[in-house]
């Protein structure tokens, strides 16, 4: 006499119960009731002002009146004001200039801090200190120190020989001045790469010294290519802020309500916005300036997204 053996039957998803469903819903209530205080910051302070300047920026508002709906009319304005231009490539490039020398610098400085030992501690929070300095500051000491006749920096080169232009008069000299001040605040960006330097698996350093690799081979083929991921972010980051530069040329240049001729150079796009909406109450144009200005870094962004799939790489690809 035989025995069968019913095959086992594969078992379906076991539908949630009434207890787990129920304890489902309370983990939710509570993760909302934690996030509302940030979800209607962000609904009153940006998603509402995002949309409503979109809005202001279809109208002509002086702040005082009603806004009165124009339609494109503040866009096709854009188009033939000079200083738009002027704005937009004072703007380009400071950002050009800007933001590779800051990657740089801050890489430079986080593979000096990788090497510095016991000692990496104080440097980290000398090198971040200056972030905390308030941009208005900034400004201020960019006439301080980049003064054409009894700067700092100006008496550094002196003292070697080498006559320093009048950064703050010379609109030549005004950008690169602006451009060196920046480096400033080096400090957090120096941070982010130094922890990425730390997470580089010292088993390809060691392999590459096998193979006689010097300091700047192992630089340049294992370094940079492994933290290439956080060298992007940073220069997504940076390049996102150089086009908003504002405070620190304001104060410079126009905090004090000089409008001599030199003023054109340090004229970056966020500083006409301001102009136009707070100083001459145009808010429908500089809301039309402010949307351009989103598209144009959106733009650079989706750019910059597109060369990474080619030069960044990330422990989880597959090659």
């Amino acid at each position: 006499m035989t025995t069968t053996t019913a095959a086992p039957v594969a078992a379906g998803p076991v539908a949630p119960t009434a207890a787990a469903r129920s304890r489902s819903r309370r983990n939710l209530r509570s993760a909302l009731l934690f996030l509302s205080p940030w979800i209607l910051g962000f609904l009153i302070f940006t998603l509402w002002p995002v949309l409503y300047s979109a809005y202001l920026s279809l109208t002509d508002y002086d702040v005082i009146n009603d806004p009165q709906f124009i339609g494109l009319e503040n866009y096709r304005a854009m188009a033939t004001d000079p200083k738009i231009a002027l704005a937009l490539t004072n703007t380009v490039v400071y950002t050009v200039l800007a933001v590779p020398l800051h990657v740089a610098g801050a890489l430079g400085l986080a593979l000096l801090l990788e090497r510095a030992g016991r000692s990496s501690g104080f440097f980290r929070t000398a090198f971040f200190l200056p972030k905390m300095t308030p941009p208005v500051a900034v400004g201020v000491l960019v006439l301080l120190l980049f003064n054409g006749q009894n700067g700092l920096v100006n008496e550094a080169l002196g003292a070697v020989g080498i006559q320093g232009p009048y950064w703050t008069t010379d609109q030549t000299w005004i950008k690169p001045a602006l451009v060196l001040m920046s480096m400033w605040t080096i400090g957090s960006t120096v941070i982010i790469l130094l922890a990425a330097l730390r997470q580089v698996p010292s088993e390809l350093y060691d392999a590459a010294r096998v193979d006689g690799a010097g300091f700047w081979r192992r630089t340049f083929a294992v370094t940079v290519p492994m933290i290439s991921g956080t060298i992007f972010f940073v220069v997504v980051v940076n390049t996102i802020a150089a086009f908003q530069m504002f405070t620190e040329a304001y104060t410079a240049f126009f905090g004090s309500g000089n409008t001599t001729y030199a003023n054109e150079a340090a004229l970056f796009y966020v500083i006409y916005l301001f102009q136009q909406g707070f100083e001459n109450l145009n808010m429908g144009y500089a809301s039309a300036m402010a949307w351009l200005l989103f598209v144009i870094i959106l733009a650079v962004t989706l750019v910059q997204l597109a060369v990474s799939k080619r030069v960044v790489y990330y422990e989880g690809d597959q090659k």
